[in-house]
């Protein structure tokens, strides 16, 4: 991992978007090689629930990616669920991320994820905290990190959040920044997206993708090809993917296929990088 280093408010590399967080943060601990570009770049939050579900997940994955590759800094602060997620998805498409975390750098948080902050700092990403190495993770640093979260970010994007997450604390801390704040539509049966929802009910900007994100920035996104297949098989599962279907099960019996046919068309698809795996038997176009 790359050296920790400092900054303060006097230096040219103290983020001029973080002055809605002084005074309280006269010091940023940041572990990364390309921190003065990060910063010139437009950059979005994509947070949520730790308790992510396939649709959540499914969509902060996308849309994490297609910003990433339109060269968009993707903020998050690799908790489990949708954080981890997000970064990931940046990671994939080539992209830069920054974490933002409730401890020092030299012990990331939570231990699970060390391997993932290794990637996102070996990739020309960021760590970044407010505590010195040797701080140790207090649940009061975790609603503190958002706001560094939120003030890091030309927009926040809450792509799926229960009615009290702890995510929605980053909302507020970027409406109060006077910040742009979106979300993502969910289920409103489902108790795991009451929070997004309520967030849109106040005024929120709904987002059903990328280009959403990109028309506030007010950025070009770059132009995905259509996909397509000489196998009828093949085809025949990404037209299901392309209407939105992620679940293997539900692929398989839409498609028809045999079970033989249809996990060899899966697997050339992914050879040839035209879907990717999500986990849990999830699938997405690439």
């Amino acid at each position: 991992m790359s050296a920790i280093f400092t900054v303060v408010p006097s230096s040219s590399a103290y983020p001029s978007k973080l002055a809605p967080v002084l005074p309280s943060v006269t010091e940023l601990f940041i572990a990364s090689d390309t921190w003065e570009d990060l910063c010139t770049r437009p950059a979005v939050a994509i947070v949520g629930s730790r308790k992510a579900s396939s649709y959540g997940r499914e969509v902060t994955y996308q849309l994490a990616f297609d910003l990433a590759k339109a060269g968009v800094a993707i903020i998050s602060g690799m908790a489990i669920g949708i954080d981890s997620i997000a970064h990931s998805a940046a990671l994939d498409a080539g992209g830069q991320t920054i974490a933002v975390l409730p401890c020092g750098l030299d012990n990331p948080y939570p231990r699970r994820h060390q391997g993932l902050a290794r990637a996102i700092v070996k990739q020309g990403g960021a760590l970044v905290s407010e505590y010195p190495p040797g701080t140790n993770a207090y649940p009061i640093h975790f609603i503190a990190r958002n706001r560094i979260v939120a003030a890091l970010a030309d927009v926040v994007v809450i792509t799926e959040a229960t009615y009290k997450s702890g995510t929605l604390h980053t909302a507020r801390f970027a409406l109060e920044m006077g910040k742009d704040v979106a979300a993502i539509p969910g289920d409103v049966t489902r108790p795991g997206a009451a929070g997004t929802n309520n967030l849109l009910k106040n005024g929120a900007a709904l987002i059903n993708g990328a280009p959403d994100i990109a028309h506030i920035l007010g950025i070009a996104l770059e132009q995905k090809p259509m996909l397509h297949s000489e196998n009828p098989s093949e085809q025949r599962l990404l037209d299901l993917l392309a209407k939105g279907m992620v679940d293997g099960a539900d692929l398989l019996a839409n498609s028809t296929l045999d079970i033989a046919l249809f996990n060899q068309a899966l697997t050339m698809l992914e050879i040839r990088g035209q879907v990717r795996a999500l986990g849990n038997n999830q699938w997405s176009l690439a």
